[in-house]
């Protein structure tokens, strides 16, 4: 007899998740890019969990007030003498998550740091921000 349910959860749940559709992210970068945002006095700071990746595997990209985090892993080559994989479930390829952080921000004011598996990037807030005073013209009239 076929167990439809086992441990009450479906047999087939998560299956179809695992190919990746247009515009959807998939079970594997919900759990490679989990992300914590903390708000400060000064700013925010974001903590992106890359587990598996080294700093060399990982870009911070800004643009159009985007700030983009890609992380891509590379399949080990498998050495015959060593023997083959029977499974394989850590993830191969690329992932990425982008968050809005508004046009006034400049690459230089993002700092960013790798350690231990977890990408660390603080962002100042927008008002934190140097404004640059504009000069005002008073029409004289006469």
């Amino acid at each position: 007899m076929l167990m439809r349910n086992l441990f009450n959860d479906d047999i087939f749940n998560g299956f179809f998740d695992d190919f990746v559709r247009p515009g959807r992210e998939t079970r594997y970068t919900r759990q490679l890019m989990s992300t914590d945002i903390k708000e400060l006095e000064t700013g925010y700071e974001l903590h992106i969990e890359l587990p598996g990746y080294k700093k060399d595997d990982v870009q911070a990209e800004l643009k159009d007030g985007y700030l983009t985090v890609t992380a891509s892993a590379k399949a080990e080559d498998e050495d015959a003498e060593k023997g083959r994989f029977v499974r394989r479930e850590r993830y191969v390829g690329t992932c990425s998550r982008s968050f809005y952080v508004g046009k006034e921000l400049k690459q230089e004011d993002i700092k960013a740091r790798f350690e231990d598996g977890i990408l660390k990037i603080s962002l100042p807030k927008p008002e934190q921000l140097k404004q640059v005073e504009e000069k005002k013209y008073i029409t004289i009239e006469g």
